[in-house]
């Protein structure tokens, strides 16, 4: 089944506005063929070497032998488990896919000591290491990568047997890999991370986990051809519109699950939007949430809803203002990176860049290579050390006291973001503040896992509109893990993320407030705070 799309009021008129004129101008058969002055003639040296994504269904089919062998030759080893190092688009991908099929795939796209340990020390006689990188440089995936080798030799494996590579080719990585003799898959280098689901990227781990890929090709490839006509019916075209064509423009993309069969859909299309527009001080904020959230219920004038749907619906039974999306995983995957170039189109920016995912990246460098004190906090409240602008928290004593006056400094056409650097497996209550803290502002919430998100929202966040606010909550793990032959810890790199990404964002002057939480009870009271 390719996608459906559905919309009534603002996305309607969106539709009706932009398509005639994207049809006239045949974007979607010049997206097609690789057309990267679309974007503009500043774009066009990326994008010219972006636009692989469209033909990632026929570029990959030669994968998918190669990937269910090595499957079969792994499980009659008794090697059944299958984790995936990974970030971004890299992990993202083969997250919705294996949780929409019911396969089992253990995503580790942390740097958290705690959830770093908890899949080291799992069934290493039973696992296969799967380490996807595009760069083959990637912080987070090296230093998980490294844990990995070392465990495997400490425990008696060859680590040649149960490491398989997934980067660019000339990547460092994949001159390593095959130097030390390890399967190595090598991914279109003209696809971008965040639109790599359909390749060797999203295929890989998935593949070697037990979902069918070549169904999931399959349904991509009946997607493409309505896709690539330029045609008022393209969903692509709609969806684009939809969501970028608005007059005034809802740049709070309001995203919620209400009825798919598609498994953590949300968060795969928040990194791909969040991350391809928020650039140049526009785009557009994917916001995920259930069916229950507050931004539902009281939809504001810059919010624009999307319910990713289990079947397609009359227009006329649309909710008014909203819209409704359905299809098929493979055939969804497809249509929203269709979207999400269009939409770069009608926002004037290049949607294929990530110029603002670099700068925490150099500051959390810069902090381990320098190690400098650690910032006094401006109060501590128990187990609760509170940093901040000065004038923001100034009179303040208490951790609720601080999350109040940052959600009262919300701008009227702004939003909160929660930022969690923790263990996010043994922690699932904490993505309860957003609930609570949309209620309590009245605008809309995202909340994301450090440093997943910085892969992610991240580069909205800084190159995005100045209008959020930002709420970090930062660990403290008693237990580090160290890294092999690094001069840094897995707790000093996570740390170091998070204090280099506060960095970055007060310098573009967004306000940041960090709740340093000591211990598990230090997590109960920074809950009770926010209640």
């Amino acid at each position: 089944m390719t996608a459906t799309v559905g919309a009534r009021g603002a996305a309607a008129e969106a539709i009706e506005r932009h398509v005639p004129a994207l049809v006239e101008q045949l974007v979607a058969s010049r997206i097609t063929n690789g057309d990267a002055t679309l974007w503009g003639p500043d774009a066009e040296p990326e994008a010219s070497q972006r636009l692989g994504w469209t033909q990632a269904v026929s570029v990959s089919r030669p994968l998918v032998a190669d990937i269910v062998a090595l499957r079969g030759e792994l499980a009659q080893r008794g090697v059944t488990r299958v984790v995936l190092c990974g970030m971004g688009g890299s992990s993202l991908a083969p997250e919705v896919i294996t949780r929409t099929v019911g396969a089992d795939l253990v995503v580790l796209d942390s740097t958290d000591p705690q959830q770093v340990r908890g899949v080291l020390e799992h069934r290493l006689a039973e696992t296969v290491v799967v380490v996807s990188s595009k760069s083959g440089s990637t912080v987070e995936t090296d230093s998980q990568k490294r844990a990995f080798e070392a465990a495997f030799r400490a425990a008696g494996i060859d680590p040649a047997e149960r490491m398989v590579i997934v980067t660019d080719p000339g990547s460092p990585l994949e001159q390593a890999s095959l130097a030390a003799g390890y399967r190595v898959f090598r991914a279109d280098p003209t696809v971008g991370g965040r639109y790599s689901a359909l390749t060797a990227f999203g295929l890989v781990p998935s593949g070697l986990a037990g979902a069918d890929i070549e169904e999931i090709l399959d349904e991509a490839e009946a997607a493409l051809l309505p896709l690539a006509i330029d045609s008022a019916s393209n969903p692509g075209l709609q969806l684009g519109a939809a969501i970028a064509g608005t007059e005034p423009r809802r740049d709070k993309l309001v995203i919620v699950a209400d009825g798919t069969h598609v498994v953590g859909l949300g968060d795969w299309i928040e990194q791909l939007i969040a991350e391809s527009t928020g650039k140049n001080g526009t785009g557009i904020l994917p916001v995920v949430v259930g069916v229950d959230a507050p931004e539902l219920a009281s939809v504001a004038d810059d919010v624009q809803v999307v319910r990713l749907v289990g079947s397609a619906r009359a227009t006329e039974e649309v909710a008014p203002g909203e819209i409704e999306l359905s299809g098929s995983l493979g055939g969804l995957l497809m249509t929203w990176e269709y979207a999400t170039a269009i939409a770069g189109i009608l926002l004037g920016i290049n949607p294929f860049d990530q110029p603002d995912v670099e700068s925490a990246k150099i500051a959390a460098r810069g902090l381990l290579d320098a190690r400098p004190e650690p910032v006094a906090p401006e109060f501590v409240d128990g187990g609760i050390a509170v940093t901040g602008p000065a004038d923001l928290l100034a009179g303040a004593t208490t951790a609720a006291e601080a999350v109040a006056r940052l959600r009262d400094a919300v701008p009227a056409d702004g939003y909160i973001a929660v930022q969690a650097y923790l263990d996010r497996t043994a922690h699932p209550e904490l993505e309860a503040i957003r609930h609570r803290l949309a209620s309590a502002s009245g605008r809309p919430v995202t909340f994301g896992w450090g440093p997943r998100f910085l892969h992610s929202t991240g580069q909205y966040h800084k190159g995005g509109p100045a209008h959020g606010v930002f709420l970090q909550i930062v660990g403290a793990s008693a237990h580090d893990l160290e890294i092999p032959e690094r001069p840094f810890t897995f707790g000093q790199l996570i740390a170091a993320q998070a204090a280099g990404d506060a960095r970055v964002l007060a310098e573009h002057g967004r306000p940041v407030v960090t709740l340093s939480v000591a211990d598990e009870d230090a997590i109960a009271a920074l809950i009770a705070a926010i209640d």
